[in-house]
């Protein structure tokens, strides 16, 4: 059996310093707001090269409060990638907001910025890029079509801990808001829930923490109405100690991505593809392939785990099926029917990789 992502390997490799920090954390029972995710906040945002970091219970949450913290709401639009998962365009209903959704590049499956800048209209008032499977969007144009039109930047970065453009900004530091998850497969995740918020001003961050924690500043005063969204300290005693070793997961994650490409050269299906605009840290190994089935069912058998993100593009998902009804956006259509994603975690050794690419090559066969 080779799974999807082998989070026991990771937990035993750390396993006595996550279990000493959980056990303080039990013996001194303090589980909300603690020290130890004010210092992951600290030691994230280092990592990062942001000014501040704020903590709270997901990904989706993330989303959310930087949204609601920008003031974005009834009335506008945010414009966003069909091609990830639900938790994206959620976040903008929340705040009441339209989602806008543009096509994607075919190449790495990111949001195209050529799309971007015809979908701006009066009402538009950020634009949400997603960093999908660990590759970073392109935002050196995103950044210079916001600016030339005074639009917020909201990066999702839930699949992107770690990845880098060129200049060596680390997803996350390059918009208003970056939004992590830490939910246990991601790149950097914990053992339950989790996200963090990354914001480039001191006001921005506040009105973060001031919604993350029931519109409160000081217990019993509440300024606004919030929400409970925080980090709790076992998490993040587990987040501090994977937090040390990103990098060489990172590093594991592309070996094994490389590896996966040399061993399907000739194959017809379409590897994933680096744009050289950045780092890539392979939250997923996504290839396209028309015979997919074939590829799932022939793994299937030799006990290998194989996966579909996302099989139905958001403006193709019922719950926006009725106000995107006249939308094409034909590449995520496209990707979405072709792509398999296949087993891929640091600890993975090269003979699991050989092992599943070889099945992939005989399903051909």
């Amino acid at each position: 059996m080779i799974p999807m992502v082998d989070l026991n390997l990771q937990y035993h490799q750390l396993q006595d310093e996550i279990d000493s920090g959980i056990r303080e954390v039990l013996e001194k029972c303090h589980f909300i707001l603690g020290p130890n995710v004010t210092a992951f906040e600290k030691e994230a945002a280092e990592y990062l090269g942001v000014q501040h970091a704020v903590a709270v219970a997901s990904g989706t949450d993330a989303l959310h409060l930087a949204l609601a913290a920008a003031g974005v709401g009834p009335g506008d639009e945010v414009i966003t990638s069909p091609f990830t998962f639900i938790a994206t365009a959620e976040a903008i209903r929340y705040v009441g907001a339209t989602p806008v959704f543009v096509d994607i590049d075919p190449r790495t499956f990111n949001i195209d910025p050529e799309k971007i800048e015809a979908a701006i209209s009066p009402a538009t008032r950020a634009v949400l890029p997603v960093h999908l499977f660990g590759q970073p969007a392109d935002m050196s144009a995103i950044t210079d079509i916001c600016d030339r039109h005074a639009l917020l930047l909201v990066e999702d970065c839930a699949q992107s801990f770690g990845a880098a453009t060129l200049d060596s900004r680390m997803t996350g530091s390059i918009g208003s808001f970056g939004c992590f998850s830490f939910f246990p497969s991601k790149n950097l995740g914990c053992y339950g829930d989790g996200g963090m918020v990354t914001v480039a001003s001191e006001e921005l961050a506040d009105s973060v923490r001031v919604l993350r924690n029931h519109g409160s500043r000081e217990r019993y005063h509440h300024h606004v109405i919030g929400f409970n969204s925080r980090l709790d300290e076992i998490q993040a005693v587990i987040l501090r100690a994977k937090l040390k070793h990103i990098d060489s997961y990172n590093s594991n994650r592309r070996r094994v991505a490389h590896l996966y490409n040399e061993l399907f050269s000739g194959l017809e299906l379409v590897v994933p593809q680096e744009d050289g605009k950045g780092v890539h840290v392979y939250h997923q190994y996504t290839l396209l392939s028309a015979d997919r089935e074939r590829i799932m069912t022939a793994l299937a058998g030799q006990g290998i785990s194989s996966a579909i993100y996302y099989p139905i593009p958001l403006h193709r998902q019922e719950v926006f099926a009725e106000s995107h009804r006249d939308c094409s956006l034909p590449v995520a259509e496209h990707v979405a029917r072709q792509c398999l994603s296949l087993p891929i975690f640091p600890e993975m050794s090269e003979e699991q990789v050989r092992t599943v690419a070889g099945i992939v090559r005989k399903s051909f066969a």
